[in-house]
């Protein structure tokens, strides 16, 4: 039948392991240059917010120092000091400036490179809430008191008010009561254990009254909430220290209600003018309004990631190069990898062709240099058993033809009537006949045992019983060539093991040591047991087997002499017969010879299998 033709492949497929290794390659490379990106920017992007937020918090912090000294301050002369230890707690650079970016204030000596943005406004009636966090909603810095700050007499007679308010509330409750004093001067009782009902108890009048300072500067800031509220037609509103308000008793407005194009409910008019009316009150008691810029040091900070056109193209020039790379590593990496793969490939088809001659280049010691090794002992190997093969095609020719031809010989002769059919030619076909069926015999239980189907009958078997029936079975032949047989057995040795089987691979050495034994010589069997093994060897004093051919004694239709006399030519099949059978039993044979001194042949078997 003749086989199907190989399946047509793919351009990518003829291609073989080169672009695979190479698609491989570039694959492996794509998704590790990914992967390396993905976890720089993922590293990047972390850096830069920690970097952020560090530097978020260092603004913050120059920015709630600059906009106390502003709060408290109407100008910045004398702040130049708080300035730079500012600069030396953050360790950046701070500069002040106008508007129109004049320096007011530098940390640093020298030139200087303002950033396009300022960091922040420093202005304490406008307060930057994401850099001072805590700002009230009118977003006014709570430090800027203006008329409010109380002078020394004011705060001495507060402070022993307070002190006493404080006492009373330790002595009286056992709270938790201390002196804390606010922005303007103003000290009050701090107490949050107690509850406020008991707590009034020790109120003090002094506290809770109003000093002259606070009195003139409410009463001027009420007349500009008023103004303001006038001025939007709603009534007006008496304010409180804590800048609450409550409506002055009065008739209402004509007609009920506000009027005009700005009018607005009463209610809704009080918070925006008492804004208003601080902002214009506390304006002459701060700083002036100055731009804060917070940089780095020396030359201008550099960009930590470069996202620019140049910087893209830079990234992807890298990645073009590490690809390049890589592609051309695994180019020279493949073709030296397939040269010695397609030399292999190459030697098998033309051992497949029928050339067993085929060999290939070892070129060192790496896996595919032990595959070459391997291929060229395979080579060796199918180039013997080759001619293991036309030798045994040959021998069985000669084997069958010889006694087939006699055969034919002399039945041609009687037909013709040339020879009478009497006892002596019967004789003489029933040999050869005889030495047919030995042939065919041998080469049945060959081809039985190669496709595993020798049956073995295991019993427990005494060796010097077997020893002794193989003697008897071969000594007509010994005395008939002139060999001594003899049988050595030391102790009573039993194996379990098929009786008939085990005397035809003992006999089958027997009698090539007899025909291999020139007149005169021995032939021992000998037996014995070793540990869990027993040990059967035929030993003669015959002619003996060369070191070079001693390792093919088990092949088949192997001489040691390659004549074809019927005294020392055999079948060649005695041997791997015997290889065959004492495998099957679970043992091993072997042979060693001196040449012209002998042959031992060892037989090993477990006692108990």
């Amino acid at each position: 039948m003749t086989p199907d033709p190989p399946a047509r492949r793919g351009p990518l497929a003829r291609r073989g392991l080169l672009v695979r290794l190479l698609a491989v390659s570039v694959l492996v490379s794509v998704c590790s240059i990914a992967a390396t990106a993905w976890l720089v920017v993922r590293s990047t992007t972390v850096a830069i917010r920690q970097e952020e937020g560090q530097a978020l918090a260092e603004d913050a912090r120059a920015y709630r120092a600059l906009l106390g000294w502003a709060a408290t301050h109407t100008t910045w002369d004398g702040a130049r000091d708080t300035v730079v230890r500012l600069a030396r707690q953050i360790g950046h650079r701070v500069t002040l400036t106008t508007e129109d970016r004049r320096v007011v204030l530098d940390s640093d000596s020298g030139p200087v490179s303002l950033p396009s943005t300022p960091t922040a406004v420093v202005e304490p009636l406008a307060v930057d809430t994401a850099l001072a966090g805590g700002s009230p909603s009118d977003r006014i810095d709570p430090r800027v008191t203006g008329p409010f700050r109380l002078p020394r007499a004011e705060r001495t007679r507060l402070r022993v008010a307070a002190e006493q308010q404080a006492l009373c509330l330790r002595q009286s409750f056992s709270a938790t009561a201390q002196v804390v004093e606010g922005p303007s001067g103003r000290p009050y009782v701090e107490s949050p254990t107690l509850n406020p009902t008991l707590a009034a108890r020790c109120a003090s009048p002094v506290l809770d009254g109003l000093t002259p300072t606070e009195r003139k500067a409410l009463r001027h800031l009420t007349g500009l909430v008023n103004a303001c509220l006038e001025r939007r037609g709603a009534p007006p509103v008496t304010i409180g220290l804590d800048f609450t308000w409550t409506p002055v008793p009065g008739p209402a407005p004509a007609g009920g209600r506000a009027s005009g194009p700005s009018a607005q409910p009463p209610a809704a008019s009080v918070p925006s003018c008492i804004a208003t009316g601080r902002h214009e009150q506390l304006a002459p008691y701060v700083a002036p309004s100055v731009l804060l810029f917070v940089s780095s040091r020396g030359a201008g900070a550099s960009t930590i990631v470069d996202l620019s056109p140049t910087g893209q193209a830079r990234i992807a020039g890298v990645v073009a190069l590490v690809l390049a790379v890589t592609v051309g590593v695994t180019v020279l990496a493949g073709v030296r990898l397939v040269r010695p793969l397609r030399a292999l490939t190459h030697a098998a088809r033309r051992m497949t062709d029928g050339d067993v001659s085929a060999r290939v280049e070892v070129a060192g010691g790496d896996e595919i240099g032990r595959l070459a090794d391997a291929f060229n002992a395979m080579a060796r190997r199918r180039e013997q058993l080759e001619e293991l093969r036309k030798g045994m095609v040959s021998d069985v020719a000669h084997e069958l033809r010889t006694p087939l031809s006699n055969i034919r010989g002399w039945l041609e002769a009687t037909e013709d009537g040339l020879v009478a059919p009497d006892r002596a030619l019967m004789s003489s076909l029933l040999e050869e006949a005889a030495l047919l069926q030995h042939v065919v015999d041998d080469l049945q239980d060959l081809a039985v045992a190669d496709a595993g189907e020798l049956t073995l009958h295991r019993r427990p078997t005494d060796v010097r019983e077997l020893l002794d029936q193989v003697a008897t079975a071969h000594r007509r032949g010994a005395d008939g060539a002139g060999v001594h047989l003899s049988v050595e057995v030391e102790g009573e040795p039993s194996v379990a093991a098929d009786p008939v089987r085990l005397r035809q691979a003992v006999g089958n050495l027997v009698s090539n040591a007899v025909r291999h034994t020139p007149p005169g010589g021995r032939v021992a069997l000998r037996a014995r047991e070793e540990g869990a093994d027993l040990v059967i060897e035929v030993a003669d004093t015959g002619v003996g087997i060369s070191p070079e051919d001693l390792p093919l004694v088990f092949e088949r239709f192997w001489r040691v002499e390659k004549s074809r006399s019927r005294r020392t030519g055999g079948s060649g099949l005695g041997l791997p017969i015997v290889r065959k059978l004492v495998e099957a039993h679970g043992g091993s044979v072997s042979a060693a010879s001196v040449p012209g001194e002998g042959s031992v042949f060892t037989i090993r078997l477990p006692v108990r299998s």
